[in-house]
C-alpha cells in the first residue's frame, strides 16, 4: 500500500527521509517487522517502542512513525506524531482496509458480562444463517474458525487483522468486547461500530486506573465516541447506566430486570436448567441462571432487536442457546451435590452467582464457596472478595488463583483481612487450589452446592511467571470419582 494511502486521516507534523515508499506491513512488536514495513513506536505502560526503533530498522522497515526523531538512518522514512498510541488504530484500519465499513461490529462493554453477551450473540447470529466473527476473553473466532487470544481486547494492528479476515470470510457481523484498558489506550481507534452495550460497572483494574472515577470516564469514554448513526444500549439497573450514554450521539436504549425500560424482563421460575422468563410481555425458556444472566439476555435481546431482528425469531433463538464455557457452569456429582464453575473474579460478580445459587437452593442445601485472588492486580479487592464470599456461603475455602509473582500467602493474607473473628470459624485456608477444590468436594453432600470461582473458562495457572496446566473442571470432575 501506498505510504499516502496508510495515511489517511493521520496527522503528520513532520517527516524526514523517503516518502514515495510502498509499505508491505504495519507493526508495533519490532520483533514481527520484516523488509518494507513500517514500525509504529509506541510507548507502552510498560516498554517505550522508541527503544525498538535501530531493530525495527535492522529488520528492514521502509517507515518509522514515532514521536521523536533521533539518528534517522538514510534510505528509511520518519513520520513525526503528537502522540503514536493515538494514531496506531487508524493506521491500522488503512491498511487492512477500513473492515469495520464491510461489516456491522457491535462493541460489548462493562464489568461483568461482556463475555457471555458477545459469545450469546456471535451463537445466536450463527443460528439464525449469518456468517460472524467474535473478538472475546476465551477465544476469537473467524465465523467457524476458532483463534487463540492473550487479551481480551487485542492490539490495534491485530485487531485489524482479525476484522479483515472476517471480512474475507464473509462475515455479516462482529460482536466484540471491549476492555477499559483498550478503550484508554485507543487500540479501537479508527473502528466503527454500529451499537454498543453497557453491562454494569463495579470496582476492578484499579491497578491500572488508579480510581473508580477514571475507570468509569474509560467505559464512559467508548459511548462519547459512538457516531449518531450507531446504537447505545444500557442497563439501568446499575446506577451508572444513564452516565454511560448522557453524552452520546447514538441512539440510546435501555434494558432493566427491575425498571421501566426499553427491555424489560422478569424471571418466572428458576432452576439449575434454567429459567422461565417474560421478556416484554412474551415467555422464554433459557438455559441460563440468575438474574445476572437475565441482565446479560436482555442485552443480547436488545442488541438484536436493534440490528433488525424479528422478536420471535430472537426469543426462538435464544432458548437454544447454551451458558459460556467457564460461566455458571452446573457439574452434577453421582453423590447429589452440585459443582459450579464461574469466572467470578470481582466481588460483585462473586455477589451475582452466589445470589443465582440461592435463588435456586431457596434454602435448602449448603454453599461451599472456592475462591481467591489474582497476584499483581489490584490488591484492594482481595478483602471484599473474601467479605462478600462469607457472607453467602456456609463455609470458604480461600485459595491460590493465578498468584503470578506474588507469594500466594501472601495473597491469602490481603483476603484474610476482610474475615473478622466471628467469621473465621467458617473459613479455611489452603494454599494448594487443586487441594482446595478436593476438600471442597468432600465436605459437600447431597444437595449442596460448591462455587469453585474466579478462573472459569481458564486452563492453566501463572505461578511465578510460569504458565501450569490447570483446569477447575478437570479437578472438580477427578474428585467426583473419588
Amino acid at each position: 500500500m501506498k505510504l499516502q494511502q496508510l495515511l489517511n486521516g493521520v496527522s503528520i507534523l513532520d517527516h524526514k527521509g523517503n516518502m514515495d515508499i510502498d509499505v508491505k506491513g504495519v507493526n508495533i512488536d519490532s520483533r514481527k517487522v520484516g523488509k518494507g514495513d513500517m514500525f509504529i513506536a509506541v510507548k507502552g505502560t510498560a516498554v517505550d517502542g522508541h527503544v525498538y526503533i535501530p531493530k525495527a530498522v535492522e529488520q528492514g522497515a521502509s517507515v518509522i512513525v514515532c514521536e521523536k526523531i533521533d539518528d534517522p538512518v538514510s534510505g528509511v522514512g520518519y513520520l513525526l506524531v503528537e502522540n503514536t498510541e493515538q494514531i496506531v488504530g487508524q493506521i491500522a484500519t488503512n491498511f487492512y482496509g477500513n473492515p469495520t465499513e464491510k461489516l456491522k461490529l457491535v462493541g460489548v462493554t462493562g464489568t461483568n458480562g461482556k463475555t457471555t453477551i458477545a459469545t450469546v450473540l456471535y451463537n445466536m447470529f450463527r443460528k439464525m444463517g449469518h456468517k460472524v466473527g467474535l473478538l472475546s476473553t476465551v477465544v476469537n473466532y473467524i465465523d467457524g474458525e476458532a483463534v487463540a487470544t492473550d487479551h481480551t481486547t487485542p492490539d490495534p494492528v491485530t485487531l485489524n487483522e482479525l476484522l479483515a479476515k472476517m471480512v474475507d470470510a464473509g462475515c455479516e457481523y462482529a460482536f466484540m468486547e471491549v476492555s477499559s484498558h483498550s478503550i484508554v489506550q485507543n487500540r479501537i481507534g479508527g473502528l466503527k461500530f454500529v451499537g454498543g452495550l453497557f453491562t454494569n460497572i463495579t470496582r476492578d483494574h484499579l491497578d491500572y486506573h488508579k480510581t473508580f472515577e477514571n475507570y468509569l470516564k474509560a467505559k464512559k469514554l467508548f459511548f462519547d465516541r459512538l457516531p449518531k448513526e450507531a446504537f447505545a444500549i444500557t442497563n439501568i439497573d446499575d446506577k451508572n447506566g444513564l452516565v454511560m450514554t448522557q453524552n452520546t450521539q447514538a441512539t440510546v436504549k435501555t434494558y432493566s430486570v427491575q425498571n421501566a425500560a426499553d427491555f424489560k424482563a422478569k424471571i418466572i421460575e428458576c432452576h439449575f436448567d434454567g429459567m422461565l422468563l417474560e421478556i416484554n410481555g412474551k415467555e422464554v425458556n433459557v438455559q441460563f441462571i440468575g438474574r445476572f444472566n437475565v441482565s446479560n439476555l436482555l442485552a443480547v435481546y436488545g442488541a438484536a432487536v436493534m440490528l433488525g431482528k424479528d422478536v420471535d425469531d430472537v426469543l426462538i433463538a435464544l432458548s437454544a442457546m447454551k451458558p459460556v464455557n467457564g460461566r455458571f457452569e452446573a457439574l452434577r456429582s453421582p453423590k447429589g451435590f452440585t459443582a459450579i464453575v464461574d469466572y467470578a473474579h470481582t466481588p460483585d460478580a462473586l455477589e451475582n452467582v452466589l445470589n443465582a445459587i440461592h435463588g435456586v437452593l431457596q434454602g435448602k442445601g449448603q454453599v461451599i464457596t472456592v475462591c481467591g485472588a489474582g497476584g499483581n492486580r489490584d490488591k484492594g479487592k482481595r478483602p471484599l472478595m473474601a467479605k462478600e464470599a462469607i457472607k453467602q456461603s456456609d463455609k470458604v475455602i480461600l485459595t491460590s488463583d493465578n498468584p503470578r509473582d506474588e507469594e500466594p500467602e501472601d495473597i491469602l493474607n490481603d483476603m484474610l483481612a476482610g474475615v473478622t473473628d466471628e467469621q473465621a470459624g467458617k473459613v479455611l485456608t489452603i494454599v494448594d487450589r487443586r487441594q482446595a477444590i478436593k476438600t471442597a468436594c468432600m465436605m459437600a453432600q447431597n444437595g449442596d452446592v460448591i462455587l469453585v470461582a474466579g478462573k472459569g473458562h481458564e486452563d492453566y495457572q501463572i505461578i511465578k511467571g510460569v504458565k501450569h496446566h490447570f483446569d477447575d473442571k478437570e479437578e472438580i470432575r477427578k474428585c467426583f470419582t473419588i
